[in-house]
């Protein structure tokens, strides 16, 4: 006795046969009848409408293994060797990047799909137009995998990038987008700013030659002018010159006493320039300018500079005085000559002085004329007269 048992497969499904549990066929979508005796036929529909996300299931690729003459119609395998990036297309749309030493399929006959493979083993950059689209990525099967995949970098205008290749100099990168494949290497990207720069050298205390302690604050300004000499020479090209020039400044300072360093600030900046820009110079880099913003000195100091500045002022104003006084006692000296040999001018002086007193009267009573204003009023001995 038999019966006939009926398979639905849809039309966004296939169907694998099986006939006491070992693989028959593949059933294509549609209506599939069988006799059915003792219940020994057994089907698996498979959901192939999200096969580029799904993939193929490991049983499938066993099956595709063993019998490939019934599934290769049915099922697109791909394999990539360690040095090969695959590319997944459907329908000519970039979906997927597959790694290297990778191997799956997919259900063929809902989408068109292509694998494209990319060897890596020696040109592992990415072509513009292809790290644009990948760097473009909206859809998360493709935005996910190119995480894992590529390495980009952006780098600005006015910089200098360079390519590490497992710790060793690559190549040196000019401004616009790069992106490499990361499979089967360490790859580091540095960017230098070659543009003009400015350092502050803050907080620096240091013992004057008289052994005053003080506090300088230093601002430089510099450019990197042999972007690959820095990148091959120095690990930090910043701390670098920092360093240079707190040191330069501590050997000058040094070296000199307070009274030297507040005579001439523009002395210790050009001693530190002329030591910092030759040693700066060798690794590439360019100093501009260098100025000491300020120099702080402790409260105790500045009391002592306070009240020897006062001192100082004070004792030029004295002397000034003291010349003003000189000057117009030596004035009042030939004024008294001039007028000891000259009667007439020692009267019209005897006049303006009268003149500056009734100016500073309201009311003048005068008895006598004008004779007796001019004689009476003033009268002054006339020393000459007695001789």
């Amino acid at each position: 006795m038999f019966f006939i048992k009926k398979i639905i497969v849809p039309e966004t499904h296939r169907a694998l046969l099986f006939k006491d549990e070992q693989f028959n066929d593949v059933l294509m979508p549609g209506v599939h009848k069988f006799k059915d005796l003792k219940n020994q036929i057994r089907v698996s529909l498979i959901d192939i409408s999200e096969t580029l996300e799904q993939g193929v299931s490991v049983d499938v690729l066993k099956l595709l293994k063993l019998h490939a003459d019934k599934l290769t119609e049915h099922v697109q395998a791909w394999e990539t060797s360690e040095h090969e990036v695959g590319l997944i297309y459907q329908d000519n749309v970039l979906r997927e990047v597959k790694a290297p030493a990778q191997k799956g399929a997919y259900w063929t006959g809902f989408a068109d799909i292509e694998i494209r493979k990319v060897d890596i083993s020696e040109d592992f950059k990415l072509d513009k137009t292809l790290a644009r689209v990948i760097l473009a990525a909206k859809e998360p099967l493709l935005k996910n995998s190119a995480v894992n995949a590529v390495v980009t970098s952006t780098v600005n205008e006015r910089h200098v990038g360079f390519l590490e290749v497992d710790g060793e100099q690559y190549s040196q990168l000019d401004a616009g987008i790069h992106a490499w494949w990361r499979f089967n290497r360490n790859l580091k990207i540095k960017q230098l700013d070659c543009r003009l720069q400015n350092m502050e050298v803050n907080g620096q205390d240091i013992l004057t030659k008289d052994r005053v302690g003080l506090r300088v604050n230093l601002s430089a300004t510099w450019q990197v002018k042999d972007a690959k000499r820095v990148s091959e020479e120095l690990a930090d090209h910043a701390d670098f010159l920092y360093r240079e020039l707190q040191l330069a400044l501590r050997t000058i300072v040094s070296t000199q006493t307070l009274d030297e360093l507040l005579a001439d600030k523009n002395k210790l900046n050009s001693q530190i320039m002329e030591i910092v820009i030759a040693k700066v110079a060798e690794y590439g880099i360019e100093l501009k300018n260098l100025g000491a913003r300020d120099i702080v000195l402790p409260g105790e100091m500045k009391a002592i500079l306070t009240q020897v500045v006062e001192a100082e002022k004070v004792a030029e104003a004295n002397l000034i005085r003291r010349r003003e006084e000189t000057q117009a006692t030596r004035s009042l000296h030939n004024t008294a000559k001039v007028m000891e040999g000259n009667p007439v001018l020692l009267r019209l002086k005897e006049l303006e002085v009268l003149e500056k007193i009734t100016s500073q009267i309201n009311t003048l009573n005068v008895y006598g004329g004008l004779d007796g204003v001019m004689n009476d009023m003033v009268s002054i001995p006339n020393k000459l007269s007695k001789n």
